[in-house]
């Protein structure tokens, strides 16, 4: 692991309060990515989420660079949270979600292992799923600064 430093970043979309919704599902997604130009890839998924007719994108939280955890050994990771409405299901957003990290480079190899992007549901409305395939509320959310810092700071997430 290389001797980096935590920090908040704020760019064009993150932070960002956007526009109201009429879609019937209110979602909270936790994003990280610690390969490659990460902020970019931010941009990116931004622009790809909002461009979608089944979601709108009504939030975002600052960038917070944080360690690792569990495999310690790779570079620092780049976290955000993103409020959304979806006419997505639960699976039919899981299953976007899945595609969408495939699409930016996801591979793979290892738990925990380094990754271009990284898509969580954190929370689905009040809905609580126990499967093996999908946990909601997500089972750690409460355990992660990468998580807990961005909805905490001062341009709040509304959740």
């Amino acid at each position: 692991m290389q001797n980096e430093e935590k920090k908040i970043i704020r760019t064009t979309f993150f932070p960002m309060k956007y526009k109201k919704s009429k879609k019937p599902h209110k979602v909270l997604i936790g994003i990280g990515c610690n390969l490659g130009n990460c902020i970019r890839r931010f941009k990116k998924l931004f622009l790809f989420l909002s461009s979608h007719p089944k979601i709108d994108i009504v939030q975002t939280s600052i960038i917070y660079k944080n360690p690792p955890f569990g495999y310690l050994e790779q570079p620092f990771f780049y976290n955000s949270v993103i409020v959304l409405y979806t006419k997505f299901s639960p699976y039919e957003l899981l299953n976007f979600l899945l595609y969408t990290e495939k699409k930016f480079g996801r591979k793979r190899s290892f738990k925990n292992a380094p990754r271009t992007l990284d898509l969580d549901i954190i929370i689905y409305d009040n809905l609580k799923i126990n499967k093996s395939d999908l946990k909601i509320p997500h089972p750690y959310f409460k355990e992660r600064d990468s998580v807990l810092l961005p909805l905490a700071l001062k341009d709040r997430i509304e959740i």
